[in-house]
C-alpha cells in the first residue's frame, strides 16, 4: 500500500501546486500573463523535484499516467500496479484541486472555460510527452540520481518552449478540467491534449529502445 499512497500524495502536491501557484500568479501578477506563467513555472519545477526525491525509492515517483504506461509496456510495471497507479493518481490530482479551491477561498466546484486549442496543441503535447519521458529513460539509465532535478528542468523548459505549455500528463490534464482558474482546461480541448500525451509516451519508448538496439 505504501507506493500507491506515495502516488497520491505526489500526484496531490504536484498537481496542487500547479493549480495553487497559477491563482496565486495571477492573483498578484496584476494582469502580466508572463509574469504569471513564470511564476507557476517556478513552483511546479520546485514541486516536482522535492516529490521525486521524496517518492523515487518507494513507489518510482510516476504522478502521471503516462510515465505508468510507458513502464508497463518495458515490463518494469505489473498490470494491476499499472491500473491502481493511474487511480491513485486521478484521485489525488481531483483532491487536490478542490482542495487548493477551498484554501484560495473561491468556488470549490469549477468547470474550466480555457480552451487551449486542438491539433496544434496536440502536437505539442506529444513534443513535450517524448520529451519527458526521454529524460527519464535516458538519465535513469547514466544518472539515477538525477533523474529528479532533470525532471524539473525539462518541465521548466516546457512551460516556456511548448504551445501547450507542457502539460504532458493525463492526470495533471483531468485534474485542470476542474480549475476555472489560470492554469484550467477547457473539457473541449481534453481530447487533444491526453491524445497528444499518450501518443508522446508510446513515441518515446519506440525511440528509446531505437537507442537500446545494438
Amino acid at each position: 500500500m505504501k507506493k500507491y499512497l506515495a502516488e497520491i500524495i505526489g500526484t496531490f502536491f504536484l498537481v496542487a501546486v500547479v493549480i495553487g501557484s497559477g491563482i496565486m500568479a495571477e492573483n498578484l501578477a496584476n494582469g502580466n500573463m508572463a509574469v504569471a506563467l513564470l511564476g507557476n513555472t517556478i513552483a511546479t519545477g520546485a514541486i516536482l523535484f522535492v516529490i521525486i526525491k521524496m517518492f523515487a525509492p518507494i513507489s518510482g515517483a510516476h504522478f502521471n499516467p503516462a510515465v505508468s504506461i510507458v513502464f508497463y509496456i518495458r515490463k518494469e510495471l505489473e498490470k494491476n500496479d499499472l491500473i491502481i497507479y493511474v487511480l491513485m493518481q486521478i484521485t489525488g490530482g481531483l483532491i487536490a484541486v478542490f482542495l487548493t479551491h477551498y484554501i484560495f477561498n473561491i468556488q470549490i466546484f469549477q468547470i474550466s472555460q480555457n480552451i487551449r486549442g486542438e491539433f496544434p496543441l496536440l502536437v505539442s503535447e506529444i513534443i513535450a510527452t517524448t520529451g519527458l519521458l526521454l529524460t527519464i529513460l535516458f538519465i535513469r539509465k547514466s544518472d539515477e540520481k538525477s533523474i529528479a532535478i532533470a525532471v524539473a528542468l525539462f518541465i521548466t523548459a516546457g512551460y516556456w518552449f511548448t504551445s501547450s505549455t507542457s502539460f504532458a500528463n493525463p492526470a495533471v490534464t483531468i485534474a485542470r478540467i476542474f480549475t476555472n482558474t489560470f492554469t484550467g482546461i477547457a473539457p473541449i480541448s481534453v481530447k487533444y491534449f491526453i491524445a497528444g500525451q499518450l501518443i508522446g509516451a508510446i513515441l518515446a519508448n519506440y525511440i528509446y529502445n531505437a537507442f537500446e538496439k545494438k
